[in-house]
């Protein structure tokens, strides 16, 4: 076999850095860029935010660099160069001074800061950020766990060493929602490690339910309701009779049949309703409150409004600050000088720079993706889901001449909010399904359908799920009984015999 040396052309796809982090920023949520922008503005000393301004341009950039280049000659040519600002503080000079200083006096009243022509055109932004932090301070609160709660309380108790033994062993039990697990096999262990009889736990139990929330340690939520309501005064208009409706099958209550409760009870069908409203009011997980609780808020990304007839796109300015590079360090990166400090320079100019880059581009592939997405589904924004068409990654790629994996990160944690609602991005992407004339229909609208046919059935006669098929069938829907199923299975709405009530 011989060998030999040749020359190919071709053309490949190299992921550089610069590439690799477009990519990351893309995916990104909102709350994860503002973290990644806020540790790169701390990192990067050549990035800043803008407040109004606009980005640095290259004539702006070369005519800080002469300005450097030229106080750099001054100061090296007669020493006069040298920052005239700086003052020698001496803590002995009684004389600097006055005799009397008003009590909220700052040291920036006597001395001069090295940075007091800085520090006076941002004393606004000071004080304001001042008083946030002051603010946060003052609402800054530690959250109790139901178990410290408790054990609270019962150290308040009048228990003894006993009774605060099994006190602490049912807390142990109780879980996050309030209720006490396995209550026969924590009575049994009780009872022979601490060699106490069953009646003195049950005690201790009695006087734990007592504690606050109301209806904590319950071994059921009849029982978890009847605590609560025991709480209330006798005299409470419902009480009496929601105490007997607590003893009718839950099922009948959860579904509020007055008709068979009152046959189950035998309460008068007029007093059903007051008991029903007071049941409502009470709380089946006295736990929760005292759950870790992190609310996440949704803000958009992307804006949709109508205006003059025509649907307009606009990203969040909030979650895109602009950004750019600090004209003043960019003026002291000198091309010839190799010293450390220098490299450091042009190291974070670039670095400043794939970042401004990676997010511009970000930017205006989540504006594109959006806009083709608000073009492909204006008759959802017209006239709502029953009219959503059909789309996926592959047609929105095809129209902006992009891969699919970027339509995809494009749209991953992104909303949409639109005179209807928030909406994820993802939320307009579904499957088709052939209609008999021949067209398609998104799978979003054929649910759509089946929720509002479902929504004008008679209580007594529910739709069964090939009934809805055949009701589908005659709009021009071609699905089958277990299509339906699926659909309606993922709007979380029952079958036909458990929405149908009892008589």
């Amino acid at each position: 076999m011989k060998q030999s040396l040749s020359l190919r052309a071709g053309l490949s796809l190299t992921m550089t850095p610069a590439l690799q982090q477009a990519i990351r920023l893309l995916q990104l949520s909102s709350l994860d860029l503002q973290v990644e922008i806020q540790q790169a503005l701390e990192s990067n000393v050549m990035l800043e935010a803008l407040d109004g301004e606009g980005e640095i341009i290259e004539g702006e950039a070369e005519e800080a660099l002469a300005e450097a280049d030229a106080r750099a000659a001054e100061d090296s040519g007669d020493g006069s160069g040298e920052i005239a600002s700086e003052k020698t503080l001496d803590l002995n000079d009684d004389s600097a001074i006055p005799d009397e200083m008003p009590v909220d006096a700052d040291w920036g009243d006597i001395y001069d800061s090295p940075n007091q022509s800085t520090s006076t055109t941002s004393s606004g932004t000071s004080e304001d950020e001042d008083g946030l932090r002051d603010y946060m301070q003052a609402n800054l609160h530690s959250e109790r766990s139901l178990r410290e709660h408790l054990i609270w309380q019962a150290n308040l108790s009048p228990f003894d060493d006993v009774d605060a033994e099994i006190a602490l062993n049912l807390i142990d039990a109780i879980n996050d929602d309030g209720y006490l697990e396995d209550w026969d096999a924590i009575r049994t262990r009780l009872m022979e490690s601490l060699q106490v009889a069953g009646e003195r736990i049950d005690a201790v139990l009695k006087l734990v339910q007592d504690f606050d929330p109301a209806g904590v340690a319950a071994r059921d939520l009849g029982e978890c309701l009847r605590l609560q309501l025991q709480q209330f005064a006798p005299a409470t208009e419902g009480r009496d009779t929601a105490l007997r409706l607590l003893d009718a099958p839950m099922v009948l209550l959860a579904r509020r049949d007055e008709h068979a409760l009152a046959k189950t009870t035998g309460l008068p069908l007029a007093e059903i309703q007051p008991g029903l409203a007071l049941i409502q009011q009470l709380q089946p997980h006295p736990g929760r409150p005292y759950q870790a609780h992190q609310n996440d808020y949704v803000a958009p990304d992307v804006f949709v409004i109508k205006k003059n007839g025509r649907w307009r796109v606009s990203l969040n300015p909030e979650h895109n600050p602009r950004l750019r590079i600090n004209p003043y360090y960019h003026g002291l990166v000198k091309r010839a000088d190799t010293s450390r400090d220098q490299l450091t320079l042009k190291q974070h100019l670039q670095e400043a720079r794939y970042f401004i880059n990676s997010l511009e581009a970000r930017n205006e592939t989540l504006l594109r993706v959006a806009q083709c997405i608000v073009e492909e589904q204006r008759a959802f924004l017209d006239y709502g889901e029953e009219a959503m068409r059909p789309l996926v990654l592959r047609d929105v790629a095809e129209k902006l001449g992009v891969h699919e994996s970027t339509v995809s990160r494009a749209t991953a944690n992104k909303y949409l909010l639109t005179p209807r609602g928030l909406y994820e991005l993802k939320f307009f992407f579904s499957s088709h399904v052939q209609t008999t004339e021949g067209g398609t229909c998104s799978a979003t609208a054929i649910q759509a359908m089946i929720k509002r046919l479902i929504a004008l059935e008679e209580p007594a006669k529910p739709l069964s799920d090939a009934t809805l098929a055949e009701l589908l069938l005659k709009e021009g829907i071609q699905v089958a009984r277990r299509t339906v199923a699926k659909y309606r299975e993922a709007m979380h709405i029952p079958p036909s015999h458990e929405r149908k009530p009892l008589s």
